[in-house]
Parts: structure tokens; sequence; C-alpha cells
């Protein structure tokens, strides 16, 4: 399935040594299927990637069913793999979703903010100030019992409804949640329209607002075509943690212009040509990913998927 030799390595003394996936898929990529993925494939989907060696794998979402019934099995499903010797995140809106999540084991939460007002009234129904009031006590409580709390920001790049974010605006957000306690934030690129000199300075704006680099990862749609040259310009200014779906996998079911998430098998391709360690074994998780494709009935969109899923690289005298 991976061809010898291949990607040839070539490490840049500018980029870190390892770099730790916080791989989506099965939360942010299966959340916008319209067909019910079973509980059952769910659990081997996040059993098979951690075979594949990731180490922290979005579980899931205690979010009413309402919104999001594809994740409505969430009691069900996290029982099933709390006990792989792997992070297991999820994602809660508010104090219901905590104590549902906190009842279940949950080690690991994350709460999903804005930085433009358009989003957060269209996804959380309320402004960002009054989000940030109401993850206040969520992660209050949360840290207060040793949980982990990551804060998501969506909108940091783009908006499909109020154009370019201005960066003091992103950077307002991001103090607000390590203000209230968040562990990392993760700055997303929801709609894809970041490019890399945005990212550059968004990341510098935070560091002058002395926002420490280690508590930053990024989260990259690819819409355009930029989440890798993206993802390369945050780690070179010190990012060392990136989100990605396996197979690119995920959309946003808010924001209608947003594509696939960067596709985990891309981005270790990457990384493995660049020498940089990230513990997956690419060939496992191709397979995976191959694997929940064929649940869903279509072809995975990643590109490496595809090229190391092809006959012709097995048996290139066919060719």
């Amino acid at each position: 399935m991976t061809v010898e030799g291949l990607p040839m390595t070539v490490p840049a003394a500018d980029l870190p040594a390892r770099v730790r996936i916080h791989e989506v898929g099965a939360r942010d990529g299966l959340q916008n299927e319209r067909a019910t993925v079973p509980t059952q494939v769910k659990a081997e989907f996040i059993r098979r990637l951690a075979d594949a060696g990731l180490t922290t794998i979005e579980a899931t979402s205690f979010v009413h069913p309402r919104w999001v019934p594809q994740l409505a099995d969430a009691e069900e499903l996290f029982p099933l793999v709390r006990d792989l010797p792997v992070a297991l995140p999820v994602l809660v809106p508010n104090e219901r979703g905590l104590d549902r999540a906190l009842a279940l084991g949950a080690g690991r939460i994350a709460v999903f903010a804005s930085a433009t007002e358009s989003f957060a009234k269209a996804n959380l129904n309320r402004t960002v100030d009054e989000a940030l009031a109401m993850f206040d006590p969520v992660v209050a409580r949360a840290k207060a019992t040793g949980v982990h709390v990551r804060g998501y920001l969506s909108m940091c790049f783009g908006d499909p409804w109020e154009g370019a974010v201005p960066i003091p605006q992103v950077v307002r957000v991001c103090r607000a949640l390590i203000d209230l306690g968040c562990d990392e934030l993760s700055l997303g690129d929801t709609i894809g329209v970041a490019t890399p000199g945005q990212v550059t300075a968004l990341l510098t704006a935070l560091g002058e607002a002395r926002i420490p680099t280690a508590a930053l990862g990024v989260h990259f749609h690819d819409t355009y075509g930029q989440a890798l040259a993206n993802t390369l310009t945050a780690l070179r200014h010190g990012v060392t943690t990136v989100d990605a779906s396996a197979g690119g996998l995920g959309g946003c079911p808010y924001a209608k212009s947003a594509t696939g998430n960067l596709a985990t098998e891309d981005l270790v391709w990457m990384l493995r040509g660049l020498g940089i360690d990230t513990g997956v074994d690419l060939g496992r998780l191709v397979a995976t990913s191959a694997w929940m494709a064929a649940r869903l009935g279509r072809p995975s969109p990643s590109r490496t998927v595809r090229a190391l899923s092809h006959k012709d690289l097995q048996d290139p005298e066919e060719q």
C-alpha cells in the first residue's frame, strides 16, 4: 500500500522534530453525514485510528441531538472506546453537555467559540460575549475536576457573512478563552480561505499578546487547496499541534461553503517527507480511511488515500 523509499525525507532546520495530530475524523468528519453511521462502525473507526498510531482522537460531541443528529449516540459510543490508550476529547456546548461527558468519565473536553458575531449567532444563537459567558462555568468546573480543556475558535481567517476577519478581533477572543482557563486553543479556518501570510500575521499577533505558541493548534479546511501550505507556515512559526481528519472527511453544518478538513494522510505524507515524527503508521491509516469510505459509499477525498490505494502503485507492471 505504501511505496518503498517515498516520500524522500529532506528535513528542514526551521521545523519541529515532532507534531501531534489532533484527529477529528470521528467527530468533525462524521457530524455532517446525512445518513446515520452506526455506533459500532464509529467505534471501530476510532479503534482503527488508534491502531494506526494516532494518540489524540476526538470521539464525539455532547450537543443536543436536534442540532447534530449524527452524534446523538454519544452516551452509547463513548463507553465503547473510553478504555483505549489514547486521549479521547469530546465537545460540550454548555453545562448540561459537561454533565453528560463527566458522567461517562471523559478526561478531556472542548468548547467551541466564534471570532465573529454572525457565526456565533448561527452556531450558538448567542453573541460572542454571551457564548464566552456560557463557557465560563463549563471551563471552571472542568478544570476543578482535573479535566483538560480545549477551546475551538471558528472563523479566525474569514467569515461567509462578514468577509475578512480583523486580526485584533481574533486575538481578543483567544485571550478571553485563555483567561477562562482553556489549556489549548485550536485556530479554525472554518471556510478554508486563509493564506500563509494571514497565518503568519495572526500567529505573530497572538505572540505579541503573550498567548504561548505551545498552547496553539491549527485547524485548516482545504476549500481553496491551501491547508497544507497554511499548516507548513504554522509549523515554521513554532506550532506543533495540527488538527486533521482521516480521509479528509468533514465540513461545517453552519457554514455551507466549508468543504472537508485537511486529510490526515496528506498531512502525514508531508510531515514524513520533512522528517517530522508523528508516530502514525501511514499504511494502516490509509487502510482505515479506505475502510470508512467504503462504509460511507463513496471514495475518500484524500489525495494520499487515493494514490496509495491505487492498484497501479502496487502492480506497476500492469500500467
